[in-house]
């Protein structure tokens, strides 16, 4: 569950800070509302210019497909948990065990400081207001 939450974590971050230096997706994320158009952070689910009920409940079933469908060990050969790669080898099997137990300990923990890190950005977004020691957030 924690490298779950870790990986999620990391693309939550990532996430925020693109959106944050003002990169969007092109198009529209419902008729005549452009991607540019929704707030970032919890605004953008929880605010008066909030995606709808109705997109947030569509992208719930969705991330829900994607954990019970495609985010599984579909062939059985995974080698520890999270494990995803189903028959596809990007040369980690050409790697030493001391290797594949290092790259398995820096996941863990990037995902560990990922989790801290959404955190952290959510705080200060709730939080807000000016701080003697970092000014205004």
């Amino acid at each position: 569950v924690e490298l779950k939450h870790g990986r999620i974590a990391q693309l939550a971050f990532v996430g925020n800070l693109i959106t944050r230096a003002g990169y969007h997706l092109p198009g529209d994320i419902s008729l005549g509302r452009a991607f540019a158009d929704v707030p970032n952070g919890i605004a953008a689910i929880n605010g008066p210019d909030a995606i709808s009920t109705a997109a947030l409940l569509q992208t719930l079933a969705f991330i829900g497909f994607l954990e019970t469908r495609v985010m599984i060990d579909a062939t059985g050969e995974s080698q520890f948990r999270g494990d995803f790669r189903n028959g596809f080898d990007f040369g980690w099997d050409k790697q030493s065990p001391e290797w594949q137990t290092n790259k398995r300990a820096i996941e863990l923990n990037q995902g560990r400081a990922a989790m801290m890190g959404i955190l952290g950005l959510m705080m200060h977004e709730q939080i807000g207001g000016v701080f003697p020691i970092t000014g205004e957030l």
